[in-house]
């Protein structure tokens, strides 16, 4: 015999002993929100704990991440394959219970959350990316992409700023299926949140245009299920539910204090808060009894067959629906991939043309568009001056099926939402800003790295290059700091040529996201042997050699790289033998093999120098403490590219003079 409050109580007693055993953690949220969980898991969300990546679920996000173990809790509950064991493993090395929730370590979890308010924007992306895979493929009787997004968040996520981009966006969109359930207990860290958070919330959510059910206690099942059951009912908006909550319930000395936060209870108060919640049970102990009222494994297996069924119909009335949708959902390219990509390039050799590399990329898109239709793209209100519009863009608004999305100034949140498509899956996004404006957008583009999401970073206007707006505007450190971030692929392209490659190789990279840094000004086009254009691949290659013993050895990206030629052909005039390599992405280049690097960069070669206009400390790693990097240390000034680039040092005549110093030192 056990009390129906036992099925939350199973979670606050769970959270309150794995954080403990683990000597840290968060036990206020779990305990807090276990009423409300308990009846959305049990009564309301569509998943599968036996295939955790059912194209049909249910997305559960846990946007206050702190709160790890309220979501592990519900994992092992409902039949995830997370064991009592992995639970009392809870923050230590390599278990499946990590301090957050973090993708693709724990069964179930759909998105790495910890960074307040990123959660909530995911959230956005993921219903944005069901709504238009369902106007795509849904056909009358056969709704194959249907399900809801749901989100658990607190005080501090909607504190966060970029809960406001997202979630008004997602109000302009009118996202239905999204239902964000608000625990709102009035605590964060630094005590009663009324003196830094006073505003109405449900007026704010009212002005993005969500509905709102407002004022539901938090801790009273019915109340809960009765809400949740009327968000679900409202179709043309996405849903906040408002539930009034005490931090740290069942806590008789802790609760609605800041104190049950982010500490254990300590051994004492858990005893004290067992004996209030009539939990009877030794640590870690639950009853079969418990366990059976929450497994949640033949309902889901009950509820995929159902849509296999469905699905097994579509394919005999839809054969070639069917084929797209799942080679989209399998993330597979085109079968015709290779050859695609051999006629592009093929027809940019003929076409040579002297473009800027934003210009390029918009070529890129327009033509690989027609064959990839998972590419979704967007910008943060640029999209004239990041070119990433192309002829068959289609602004998603409302229910309109589309492919393109105005985020407007909104860059953190635009990023965020991009991983939330991508996790989805059935789509690559493409986002773009100019890439100073990569500082608005750094968290979640380190959050992209991190669960290795697939994104594709469009950062146009890359250098001083940009000419008369400015220092605000002209990007120093920004490419060092990309180019540093783990799992963060960079591509720096010279022209139209590095640029399908740079394309080619982020459209194929599925384990993270690859930045696009492109050019405001025009370029002149590079020919190159079939042989160079192979090693574009490699991420730096020979583009210029005299076929001697070296006297020096340039490397150069972007624009600069058609500086550096010049030079290069000046100093072959003057007897010197020289080398030239291009290298669009030192990450690319730095994995290839010893030999490789070595044949392009020899060691016994001295004198290397570096000419990029941006942060130069970066480049040491390449040409060491005797070579000579032409970079920049300071912010720009307001004046035209030429101007800008002549003051800063990145001529021909002054390469052509740092290059002599170093060869006749």
């Amino acid at each position: 015999m056990f009390f129906k409050k036992d099925l939350s109580n199973v979670i606050r007693a769970i959270s309150m002993d794995s954080i403990q055993l683990a000597n840290s953690g968060h036990p206020g949220a779990p305990m807090g929100m276990a009423d409300i969980a308990e009846v959305l898991w049990r009564k309301f969300l569509k998943h599968n704990p036996e295939n955790p990546s059912w194209d049909n679920r249910d997305r559960f996000i846990l946007s206050n991440g702190h709160s790890s173990m309220l979501l592990y809790s519900l994992l092992h509950l409902t039949g995830y394959n997370l064991t009592i064991s992995d639970l009392k493993n809870f923050r230590k090395l390599n278990s499946k219970t990590p301090g957050h929730p973090e993708i693709g370590y724990t069964p179930g979890v759909e998105t790495t959350t910890g960074p307040l308010g990123q959660g909530i924007s995911v959230a956005v992306g993921m219903a944005i990316a069901e709504r238009t895979l369902g106007l795509y493929f849904n056909r009358k009787n056969y709704k194959i992409v249907d399900h809801y997004t749901w989100v658990f968040a607190g005080d501090g996520c909607l504190m966060e700023g970029i809960s406001h981009e997202a979630c008004s966006l997602a109000g302009t969109l009118c996202l239905s299926k999204l239902i964000l359930l608000y625990d709102k207990n009035n605590i964060s860290i630094d005590g009663k949140t009324d003196s830094w958070f006073s505003e109405d919330v449900k007026k704010r959510f009212e002005s993005y245009n969500w509905y709102v059910i407002n004022n539901v206690d938090g801790h009273n099942s019915k109340d809960i299920f009765n809400a949740i059951k009327k968000a679900k009912k409202i179709k043309n908006k996405p849903v906040i539910i408002i539930f009034n909550t005490i931090i740290g319930f069942g806590s008789p000395n802790k609760n609605n204090t800041p104190e049950v936060h982010g500490s254990p209870l300590g051994e004492k108060e858990i005893i004290l808060s067992k004996e209030k919640l009539n939990w009877k049970y030794k640590p870690f102990e639950i009853p079969k009894n418990i366990y059976k009222k929450w497994n949640a494994k033949k309902k889901g297996i009950q509820l995929e067959r159902n849509w296999n069924k469905i699905f097994s119909k579509y394919k005999i009335h839809y054969p070639d629906l069917a084929k797209e949708y799942l080679r989209r959902i399998k993330r597979n390219l085109p079968k015709n991939w290779n050859k695609i990509n051999k006629n592009l390039i093929d027809f940019l050799k003929k076409e040579k043309k002297c473009i800027s590399t934003r210009q390029a990329s918009q070529n890129v898109i327009e033509y690989l568009g027609p064959y990839l239709l998972e590419l979704i793209g967007g910008s943060a209100d640029l999209s004239p001056s990041n070119l990433t519009k192309w002829s068959q863009s289609k602004s998603i608004n409302k229910h309109v099926l589309g492919n393109y999305i105005h985020y407007g100034v909104r860059e953190f949140g635009m990023t965020s939402i991009a991983n939330g498509i991508s996790q989805h899956g059935g789509f690559i996004p493409y986002t773009s800003t100019f890439l100073i404006f990569v500082e608005y957008a750094k968290n979640a583009v380190r959050m992209s790295a991190l669960m290795k999401t697939q994104q594709i970073l469009i950062y146009t206007h890359d250098s001083i290059g940009l000419g008369e707006d400015g220092p605000t505007h002209q990007p120093i450190e920004q490419l060092s700091s990309l180019r540093m971030t783990p799992n963060m692929s960079v591509w720096r392209p010279s022209d139209s040529i590095e640029t399908a490659y740079a394309w080619k190789f982020s459209i194929e990279r599925k384990k993270g996201p690859t930045a696009l840094i492109l050019s405001r000004q025009n370029l002149s086009f590079i020919n190159r042997t079939n042989f160079q254009i192979k090693n574009i691949k490699k991420g730096g290659y020979i583009l210029i050699d005299s076929n001697k013993k070296l006297d020096i050895i340039f490397i150069s990206t972007g624009s600069e790289l058609n500086l550096v030629i010049l030079a290069a052909k000046k100093l072959i005039n003057l007897g010197y033998s020289v080398r030239v390599v291009s290298m669009p992405s030192t990450d690319v280049f730095d994995n290839q093999k010893s030999s490789y690097k070595e044949l392009v960069l020899p060691k016994k070669v001295k004198n290397k120098i570096v000419v990029e206009a941006s942060y130069k400390d970066f480049w040491y790693k390449y040409v060491g403490f005797d070579g000579k990097i032409i970079g920049m240390k300071t912010f720009g000034e307001s004046a035209s590219s030429d101007e800008l680039f002549k003051k800063f040092g990145f001529t021909v005549k002054n390469i052509v003079k740092k290059s002599l110093s170093l060869i006749k030192k």
